[in-house]
């Protein structure tokens, strides 16, 4: 944590102030805030969670080592295999000089020393995912034939080839060559996410954290499963495919169980969660309570349907909580558990549709099975980062479920157009490349919430922006949120009275605070707000997407930007008015003394009244011009005094009325735009109507400015007058000032103009609530 950057509180009612901000309720414990895996408060606390990762990680990689030891001395026939054509088991290659002549032959039976023979029809021996064949009979001559086969004791083995006399083979220990390249990905992979698992339990170990880290134990004693069974060659090292089906099912019920559990606290509390958990976990434990007492058939068909019931109801339970209260993060744990459901879905059927197809590559399945587990690992993998836009992980989980996709088809290509090895396999990662080409973005945006902002939106809202400001500064932080909510395009933006150093995530993304605008370290609205506050932007892009890291990176970036235009604006503002002011001087000191000289030195009263006038009128402009701006009461007094002053030498009545319904200062330019209108007028009315009367009537309300000029003078039929400079003048004045005006008769004598201000803002340094005590003000 920064050190400019406030603390959150440490009493237990303002315990997650962030938190509680987002959501609107009151405690932290009922918050919807999901795998908390940021900082701690707390040096102590802190301490004990880098300890427990550490042991936790030793501890990993120790397993993983000798795990690779028992492998490393787990003895094995030094031999590569593949399908022949007839289906059997052939030798490709080996490295055992008694092999090397039966190469391209086909297997026929192994013995090992003093036991019986196995006899080697097709390829049985090489398949090695029990848990995926759907076929009761070749799952049970799968696990037959593995387990009498067994992990052998002796020391040799008596290989018979067909056309060829039994050979005696040693068997030798594995070794690193051994082990195969694949043991390797899928064994780090599995200890990356039971490590993850645990940075998020200790960060926060709630239940929620707890039931996180059971799924990814879960799943990366999966992929340790798969990893040994990847290992080539024969036997299996440990004997594990033994086992395989009761444990791969177990760990699958235990993680569909935890899922549906997880999703009825997170991300929102439902009011019969306890129920569906523990409708979840019985339908769990049911198929493995009565494993023993039913046939080996119905206990696979029985566990893999509870599966796909608890994935679909932990789907089902999402979508729920999405409709209670919509979120972002909902929403993509949403598409995240379709997507990995869908595909479990795509996987299955093709392994049914397949079967066991003569000619079915061995090794289809085991991989289909296989990158199945690492796109529901790596999704796992992604969750708790989502908020913190990881790019790898997104685009490792994408092509997860691609692979997935592409080796459901090639066993459907397989199965139903009876297509080749090399042309299935071609086809089906064409069409899976071709899809992740063009529909990338697309994908990336349904399922991980991401929605790129591209730079030339950022730089054409930008642009806009900052042209608004320097045009209407006093509109600095409206046009600040409105330029975010453009940018970002939230559901909900609000404003605390809790500042910000920078710009953060929090809710799991599903809001980002950034620091507002204050009279300090972001000032570029001065004088506006005594204390920090900050933007609460809720459920980035409508609700579809989430906030990342990188959201508020930009939007820090964003702030700093526009600041340096302010203060560049500032800057300039601040020479026009040393300009203005020494205009105004030297129109005082030159123009004003030889006025003064001029009218001493005038030959009759006329003149000097006039150059006197004149001179009254030079004052008023150098007072607008050395001014930064005018308080609209004390404009008004003025206005009242000049007009009355005029009318008054030339014998005319002034009727006057102002109301205002709030004061605060004009600008420059609207003081002297306003200025210039109500002489303009009043100018007309006296020289060109020689009315005796002139009414001068205005109104403010919520920024709404009325004024009404009416003169008993002989003008008539205004649509008929020719615009010159003067009234030219002044629809140019009130158009700049975003208004309207318009002539008409005023009864049987005179002209009225009207003029139409509808927006006469506020100043920064006054903008806020109106005082309700001002109440209307007469003058």
């Amino acid at each position: 944590m920064s050190p400019a950057e406030p603390k959150p509180p440490s009493s237990p009612a303002s315990k997650g102030w962030y938190d509680t901000l987002i959501s609107g309720v009151g405690t932290l414990d009922a918050l919807p805030t999901g795998f908390d895996i940021g900082p701690t408060t707390s040096t102590q606390k802190l301490g004990w969670r880098l300890r427990g990762l550490f042991i936790t990680a030793l501890l990993g990689c120790l397993a993983l080592a000798a795990l690779v030891r028992v492998l490393w001395v787990s003895p094995w026939i030094d031999a590569q295999w593949t399908t022949g054509p007839a289906g059997q088991m052939v030798l490709v290659a080996t490295d055992t000089p008694a092999l090397k002549p039966l190469q391209g032959q086909a297997l026929q039976s192994i013995q090992w020393q003093g036991g019986k023979a196995v006899a080697v029809s097709d390829t049985t021996l090489l398949r090695r995912a029990p848990r995926w064949v759907f076929d009761n009979t070749s799952r049970q001559t799968l696990q037959d034939s593995h387990a009498r086969l067994g992990q052998p004791a002796t020391a040799s083995a008596t290989l018979q080839f067909a056309g060829a006399p039994p050979v005696a083979v040693p068997l030798s220990n594995r070794g690193l060559s051994g082990i195969g390249w694949a043991f390797w990905p899928l064994s780090l992979l599995a200890l990356l996410i039971s490590l993850v698992g645990f940075v998020v339990w200790l960060a926060r170990p709630d239940t929620r954290n707890a039931l996180y880290l059971l799924l990814c134990l879960c799943q990366g004693t999966s992929l340790t499963l798969i990893a040994i069974q990847s290992v080539p060659g024969i036997p299996v090292p440990l004997g594990i495919l033994q086992h395989d089906v009761l444990a791969r099912l177990t760990l699958d019920l235990i993680s569909g169980a935890a899922l549906v559990h997880l999703f009825t606290l997170h991300p929102l509390r439902l009011a019969y969660g306890p129920l569906i958990a523990a409708a979840g976990w019985l339908l769990a434990v049911a198929p493995m309570a009565t494993w023993n007492l039913v046939s080996p058939d119905l206990r696979w068909w029985s566990g893999q349907s509870a599966v796909l019931v608890l994935g679909t109801v932990a789907a089902l339970v999402l979508w729920h909580s999405y409709r209670v209260q919509p979120s972002a993060f909902t929403a993509t744990l949403q598409r995240l558990s379709w997507a990995v459901l869908g595909s479990l879905l795509l996987l299955m059927g093709s392994l049914f549709i397949a079967g066991d197809t003569p000619g079915l590559q061995h090794r289809v399945v085991e991989i289909g099975s296989a990158v199945w587990t690492v796109f529901f690992a790596s999704v796992l993998l992604l969750v708790p980062f989502l908020a913190r836009s990881r790019q790898l992980l997104r685009e490792f989980a994408l092509l997860a479920g691609i692979s997935t996709v592409a080796t459901s088809l090639d066993l459907l290509f397989i199965t139903l157009f009876s297509l080749g090895e090399f042309a299935s396999v071609a086809l089906s990662v064409f069409l899976s490349l071709g899809a992740y080409a063009f529909a990338r973005d697309w994908v990336i945006n349904r399922l991980t919430g991401s929605n790129a902002l591209t730079l030339d939106r950022i730089f054409e809202e930008l642009y806009r922006v900052g042209r608004a400001v320097e045009q209407e500064p006093e509109r600095r932080r409206e046009l600040m949120e409105q330029f975010l909510r453009d940018l970002y395009e939230p559901m909900e933006l609000h404003v605390s009275d809790r500042g910000l150093a920078r710009s953060r995530v929090v809710a799991d993304g599903s809001a980002l605070l950034i620091p507002a605008p204050h009279d300090g370290h972001t000032d570029f609205d001065v004088a506006t707000h005594a204390q920090p506050q900050s933007w609460i932007l809720k459920h980035a892009h409508r609700g579809k997407r989430l906030f990342t890291v990188d959201d508020a990176r930009l939007a820090d970036r964003v702030l700093q930007h526009l600041r340096r235009a302010v203060m560049y604006d500032r800057a300039v503002e601040r020479g026009r008015t040393e300009e203005r002011r020494r205009i105004a001087q030297d129109l005082h000191d030159d123009i004003g003394a030889r006025l003064l000289t001029l009218m001493y030195k005038a030959p009759n009263a006329e003149l000097e009244d006039y150059l006197r006038h004149t001179l009254q009128d030079l004052k008023t402009l150098t007072r607008g011009l050395a001014a930064s701006e005018h308080l609209l009461s004390h404009a008004v007094a003025e206005w009242k005094a000049d007009i009355g002053q005029r009318l008054a030498a030339a014998q005319m009545t002034l009727h006057w009325s102002f109301t205002l319904d709030q004061d605060f200062p004009l600008s420059v330019t609207q003081w002297s735009g306003l200025t210039r209108i109500l002489r303009e007028l009043v100018s007309n009315a006296i020289y060109h109507a020689q009315a005796t009367k002139v009414h001068v009537e205005g109104s403010l309300h919520d920024g709404r400015l009325l004024l009404w000029i009416a003169d008993d003078g002989k003008g008539r039929d205004p649509t008929k007058w020719s615009h010159g400079l003067g009234l030219g003048g002044v629809r140019k004045r009130v158009r700049a000032l975003g208004g309207a005006v318009r002539w008409r008769e005023n009864g049987p004598r005179g002209i009225i103009c009207e003029v139409q201000i509808n927006h006469l803002h506020r100043s920064p340094s006054t903008a806020g609530p109106r005082d309700p005590e001002y109440g209307q003000t007469r003058y």
